[in-house]
């Protein structure tokens, strides 16, 4: 094992019972977090694999690559049916959401930590034929042992904005060879495919954003448009909003309030539910939070999207959408679910981590661009006084979202040869 990689590991090695105390406390408000820990260590209670290199094994840390992975896994039981997959994740949500894919053969795991133990024992245990890392999920360690015992490891989905381009040079003595072992990398943009290159990675071509691929679930989307039907005021929601910038909103509210708006919230993690719903309680607005829901919405300030799995429930309901993480400095949340939905966008200043969506989006009109928040409660009142300017731009993010599918057709293409380059059977 090379010097650098060598001491990589015994840092991360060291780190694992800071890591166990981490995930019992983050358990106290996410119980999820308290689910089989030792599988994050390579430990796990059932028998290794017996068919070996069976398993199409596909990694989404978090909520919104297994969102993206979901029309993969579709894509990939059309082209191969009876396919067996193993999907791994970091985070609760990642977790949830992927319980939703899974199929009578399918297995569900925790992503190891990236020590070379429990690599090895997680690649022992499963075997599986191929590895297919959603979006950014790179893994020194595990690139090296995915190479060791020929397992072809490929990110697809692939994007590197310029900040995390700017990090991983930095630390281009673990990067460099991490990115440089994958088999392939299949980026979403030429943006990305350039800066991917750069570190090393071999990125044959630009398949597109497979999230443009997903459908927006038609039953939650007609409930939310129907809930909205009697409502007399417009809805204005605040979508996959983050720590810190709800507070934002409620001090821009105090100097420009938006009248006769309806607020939407949702934010983007469930552990923050309470304390949202606290702070705008705090700052005198009424809250009712859609877990106490029976027939519809109830009258309130402030309505408090506090599910998970129902977005196009919440775009159905709102005629605009202000954009998360783009307020703060935070790099945006993704703006194509909205789009898809018909819901137009405003979108703060700090979108570097959808950087090219989010600026093919403004150009195609589908997207406002604003300096802070009080600018985007001036954009956003200005686009629902003009109905017909509100018209324009709906039709515009449906337009903007259909013109960019595709992604996941030329993925699957792409991976086709390097499935049919091993001579194992992908099913039985």
């Amino acid at each position: 094992m090379p010097l650098m990689r060598a001491l990589y590991s015994l840092a991360l090695w060291l780190a694992q019972p800071l890591l166990k105390r981490k995930l019992k406390r983050r358990a106290i408000r996410e119980p999820g977090y308290g689910h089989a820990i030792e599988q994050r260590f390579g430990h796990y209670e059932q028998a290794p694999e017996r068919q070996a290199n069976r398993l199409i094994w596909v990694h989404a840390v978090s909520l919104g690559e297994t969102r993206a992975a979901a029309v993969l896994i579709d894509g990939l039981r059309h082209q191969y049916p009876g396919v067996r997959l193993l999907l791994t994740h970091g985070t609760a949500t990642g977790w949830e959401q992927g319980t939703a894919l899974l199929k009578d053969g399918d297995v569900q795991t925790w992503q190891p930590w990236d020590t070379p133990g429990a690599v090895q024992r997680f690649l022992t245990q499963f075997q599986p034929r191929i590895g297919l890392l959603m979006e950014t999920e790179v893994w020194p360690n595990m690139v090296a042992a995915c190479a060791r015992v020929a397992v072809p490891l490929c990110l697809v989905n692939a994007r590197m904005s310029e900040k995390s381009y700017r990090q991983a040079k930095r630390l281009a003595w673990l990067s460099r060879p991490a990115y440089a072992g994958l088999t392939a990398v299949w980026a979403q943009t030429e943006d990305d495919a350039i800066r991917l290159r750069s570190l090393g990675a071999q990125v044959p071509a630009v398949t597109g954003n497979l999230k443009f691929d997903a459908t927006p679930d038609a039953a939650l989307l007609a409930q939310g448009r129907a809930w909205r039907s009697p409502s007399s005021r417009p809805v204005l929601m605040f979508t996959s909003s983050r720590e810190g910038e709800e507070q934002m909103l409620v001090d821009a509210l105090k100097l420009r309030p938006v009248p006769d708006v309806q607020w939407l919230i949702v934010p983007r993690h469930p552990q923050r539910f309470d304390a949202v719903a606290t702070l705008f309680q705090a700052g005198g607005f009424s809250v009712s939070r859609r877990s106490s829901w029976q027939g519809g919405p109830e009258r309130a300030d402030i309505w408090l999207g506090d599910s998970l799995g129902e977005m196009a429930l919440y775009y159905g309901l709102a005629d605009v959408a202000l954009l998360g993480g783009s307020f703060a400095p935070l790099g945006g949340q993704n703006l194509i679910e909205a789009a898809a939905c018909g819901c137009p966008v405003l979108m703060g200043p700090h979108t570097f981590n959808f950087a090219q969506a989010a600026k093919n989006a403004e150009a195609a009109g589908a997207a406002l661009r604003c300096v802070d928040m009080p600018d985007a409660l001036h954009q956003s009142a200005a686009l629902l006084a003009d109905p017909a300017g509100l018209a324009r731009t709906r039709r515009a993010a449906l337009a903007w979202s259909v013109e960019h599918q595709g992604a996941t057709r030329r993925t699957l293409e792409a991976l086709r040869h390097t499935l049919i380059e091993s001579a194992a059977p992908i099913a039985g």
